[in-house]
């Protein structure tokens, strides 16, 4: 069995800046929101720029005059398009210090809950091309001014489906497993370069997305988007350093609780995807 990574990375100073994606509604409208009120500048990237204009008044009222870098419609998944808007996004945070925290919120999610048999599977590409290709494009943009400043932040909104089966809404899963993949190759990656880089998983809010779900009908008890805003504070600000690579969830965790674990997480090699051995002689690990 390969030993666990149990490096402790060094501490990273980063701008207090940021770029969200899908910041028009739900989610991302909601962390643009709350990582103004702490202080940070932040650019607004989703498909609508009448929604973007809506909240970057909203990230004004929050976070003050000029908490707003930038308005940036592009769609996720075009290649040039996400490489001109994060362009445009380090020239207006260049003052600021350039780019500092990424947070890869943009997703959605099949139009019917059914099984793969009973799938779409242009519908099912589609979820995943947004919810893989989109963050893979924008943080492919971001990382090169990152690393050439000596490190940042980025955080990939993920979802309890990365990592269990579930019945309906395949291509979900699949691209929320790719992405938690994707978040440990870029720590393995770019650690020793000063990348820190989360899943983290939103838990249930209530958004225009999860009202569209048949397996949401009735509930009543949701988590609020201000427990992701705090678990990404203390991500930004470098407190949750010692668990890059891995998965936190709102709801469930809190920085003060996951600082408490924090050892142990990364002695078993906890919160991230990793093959299971039968045990220590397993030959395939």
């Amino acid at each position: 069995m390969s030993e666990p990574d149990d490096r402790r990375p060094a501490a990273v100073t980063a701008p207090r800046t940021a770029l969200v994606t899908g910041a028009g509604r739900g989610i991302g409208r909601g962390l643009a929101l709350g990582l103004a009120r702490h202080g940070f500048r932040v650019a607004l990237l989703g498909r609508t720029r009448e929604h973007l204009e809506s909240v970057a008044a909203e990230v004004g009222d929050a976070g003050g005059e000029g908490a707003v870098a930038a308005v940036l419609p592009v769609d996720v998944t075009d290649a040039a398009g996400v490489r001109a808007a994060v362009a445009r996004a380090e020239e207006a945070l260049a003052d600021d210090g350039g780019l500092g925290l990424l947070v890869n919120n943009a997703g959605v999610i099949e139009r019917q809950e059914v099984p793969f048999a009973d799938d779409d599977p242009e519908d099912l590409w589609r979820v995943v091309e947004t919810n893989v290709r989109g963050p893979v494009l924008v943080t492919h943009a971001a990382l090169p001014g990152m690393l050439a400043r000596g490190g940042g932040r980025v955080v990939n909104l993920n979802s309890g489906a990365a990592f269990r089966a579930s019945p309906a809404y395949t291509g979900y899963g699949l691209s929320k497993g790719a992405l938690a993949r994707f978040t440990m190759i870029l720590d393995t990656q770019y650690r020793d370069a000063g990348l820190r880089v989360f899943d983290l998983a939103p838990g249930v809010v209530a958004t225009d997305m999860t009202a569209s779900m048949p397996t949401w009908d009735g509930r009543t008890e949701w988590t609020p988007v201000e427990a992701s805003v705090e678990l990404l504070v203390g991500i930004a600000d470098g407190a949750l350093d010692a668990l890059s690579g891995r998965f936190v969830r709102a709801g469930a965790d809190t920085v003060a609780s996951l600082l408490a674990r924090a050892d142990d997480v990364v002695e078993r090699d906890a919160r991230r995807l990793r093959l299971v051995p039968y045990g220590p002689d397993d030959p395939a690990v």
